[in-house]
């Protein structure tokens, strides 16, 4: 925040410096003061636009620029592009100098919502634009500054409160980071207010803004991240004060987080659901087009909140296949494909050898050996065995070798023409591809078929997912837990969860049922880090398939399993993300996290 005030300085000097003919012919609204800009309702809408633009692009996962490596660093892939930033994280060789600077960019955005929020009410009211439009402005922007807060607490744990835009002539070196339980009410102080001030729903020609279901959205993942091993009485950072001695972790667990949590995701699905929200199905009622629609239908029923990125070509070119015009780089581990279940929604693989070869549940009728006689409903005759009989979700996800897709066969083997020998560079590195969010539609060859793209942030299918598990550790395997968990299931086309599970076997269900449903929405990075287990999922090998070897879609050679990365985990130290050194040097009274 303050890099940006000395470049706004910067940037003055240079004005008042450099005065030219140039300089004096400018345009009339190219020196607009805040009074100027909040007196104009054009220009006000601008601003308050900005700060939506200022939001990282979940939707660009490979690229620095996107500030968005979580699937890529995470166990669900592996980002062959070299120069995504999630390979300095996964290889161990990120620190406090070198780290991709969300803090700085989330500050800057919190802070322009704090500018509005204190400027907005010069906005006289007008025949066309009431009381009423402008608490929905004022509700947008407390939203968009607790969501920027909550994109801080989410990586790097307590966060600075600043309450008011930071002036030029302040003193920057008083700026301390607060105890987490107190940026956790903070920021559901602004979602609650953002609450009362938005309405539910929006007209078309505003999709994208904030609503209320947005907001009690929000609430519900900061209460769940809140009530979570990593921030609830957390023994690895017992010890992480301030420089005044100021604890600035919860030292104890306390169990009614979870109830909180619990009550605010319920919350959110009883009000959206009120209001017409639900879980999305496709007219066919088919699971695949139920599940992979849900991100190709933008805005539908089951959408709280998305960001709109018009005609944005580039994730749909990453993970297309090579022959098919794209660049084939979101490479899928074997880690994830063997989580997905059959049909009937039973385990296919109960867990791993330390050589990574896997211990197949026998009794689920998986096998690794062998091609298939006949083609399925979801799947093609000579595929491997491996991709027969798996659970819907899986076929709108996945890309595998002998999968027909867009007309044509994908071969990620090595000579296959999706393979690594078309291109050293750009090439699937564990055999298998994200097929999710992929529009069959698109033709990239010929340049035909793009569509408007969004990226769901928030949408009910989560926070049925999130009530569950706050629920389950709240009060046990009550029936709500199972009421939301068989709901998700059922719309996938599985069967409902066995009856008289524990409270630890639910746990395991619901772990595995958010690792499925939200595969390559941002979540696993963060679930893993908020359960504690990261140090074993993203620390170690992650495999793929042999892509170096086969010659052929019924070659057991490349079928057989390979380490695709090795990936590097420090426990406790990574489960906080290092604040940048250059905002550590400017504030004394900034305290680096534990570690770094």
């Amino acid at each position: 925040m303050k890099r940006l005030m000395i470049f706004c300085f910067f940037v003055v000097a240079l004005f008042i410096g450099g005065c030219n003919k140039d300089f004096l012919d400018k345009t009339p609204d190219e020196d607009l003061t805040l009074q100027d800009v909040f007196t104009n309702r054009n220009y006000a809408q601008a601003f308050l636009t900005s700060i939506y633009a200022g939001l990282p692009w979940e939707i660009d996962m490979p690229d620095p620029g996107g500030r968005s490596p979580w699937v890529g660093c995470s166990d669900e892939m592996e980002i062959t592009f070299p120069g995504s930033y999630g390979h300095v994280i996964n290889h161990g060789g990120w620190n406090s100098s070198n780290i991709e600077d969300n803090w700085q960019f989330a500050y800057q955005d919190i802070r322009k919502c704090d500018i509005f929020l204190e400027n907005i009410d010069q906005l006289a009211t007008s025949v066309d634009f009431s009381s009423s439009d402008k608490d929905h402005w004022k509700g947008e922007a407390t939203f968009l500054r607790a969501y920027s807060e909550f994109l801080v607490y989410r990586l790097y744990g307590p966060i600075s409160i600043l309450n008011n835009s930071v002036k030029a002539n302040e003193d920057f070196t008083t700026i301390r980071r607060l105890p987490l339980d107190s940026c956790v009410a903070y920021m559901i102080k602004d979602c609650d207010q953002a609450v009362s001030l938005l309405p539910i729903t929006v007209t078309t020609d505003k999709t994208g803004r904030a609503t209320k279901a947005a907001a009690l959205a929000l609430k519900a993942r900061i209460l769940l991240y809140a009530a979570s091993p990593l921030f609830n009485g957390n023994p690895d950072f017992k010890d992480f004060t301030d420089n005044t001695g100021t604890k600035l972790m919860p030292q104890t667990y306390d169990a009614k987080k979870w109830q909180l949590a619990a009550d605010a995701a319920k919350a959110c699905i009883d009000q959206s659901e009120a209001a017409g929200y639900g879980l999305y199905y496709a007219a066919s009622g088919d699971p695949v087009e139920s599940y992979s629609n849900i991100f190709l239908q933008n805005n539908n029923k089951e959408v709280l909140w998305a960001t709109n990125y018009q005609v944005y070509n580039h994730l749909e070119m990453c993970q297309s296949p090579l022959s098919y015009g794209g660049y084939s780089i979101m490479s899928v581990s074997q880690d994830l494909v063997d989580a997905y279940q059959n049909s009937e929604g039973v385990d296919v693989i109960k867990g791993h050898y330390s050589d990574g070869s896997p211990i197949i549940n026998n009794e689920s009728g998986y096998t690794e050996n062998g091609f298939t006689n006949a083609a399925g409903k979801y799947w093609d005759a000579g595929v491997s065995n491996m991709y027969a009989n798996r659970e819907p979700r899986f076929y709108a996800s996945i890309h595998f070798s002998g999968e027909q897709w867009k007309g044509k066969g994908i071969e990620l083997w090595y000579a296959g023409k999706d393979g690594a020998s078309k291109n050293p560079s750009d090439f699937c590195k564990t055999g298998y591809l994200m097929k999710k969010f992929a529009n069959p539609q698109i033709n990239i060859q010929q340049n035909t078929g793009w569509d408007l793209k969004t990226f769901i942030i928030f949408r009910l299918g989560e926070q049925y997912l999130n009530y569950a598990e706050a629920l389950n550790e709240a009060a046990g395997p009550v029936s709500d837990v199972y009421k939301y968990i068989n709901a998700i299931r059922k719309r996938a086309g599985l069967p409902d969860l066995p009856s008289g599970l524990s409270k630890d076997d639910m746990r395991e269900r619901i772990h595995h049922e958010r690792r499925i449903e939200l595969a390559f929405e941002s979540e696993r990075y963060f679930d893993c880090r908020r359960w504690k287990i990261a140090s074993t999922t993203n620390n170690g090998n992650l495999f793929g398939l042999s892509i170096y070897n086969g010659n052929n879609s019924q070659d057991n050679s490349f079928y057989q399993r390979a380490v695709a990365d090795k990936r590097s985990f420090i426990s406790p130290r990574d489960y906080l993300w290092p604040v940048p050194q250059s905002e550590i040097d400017r504030d004394s009274s900034l305290v680096q996290n534990p570690g770094w």
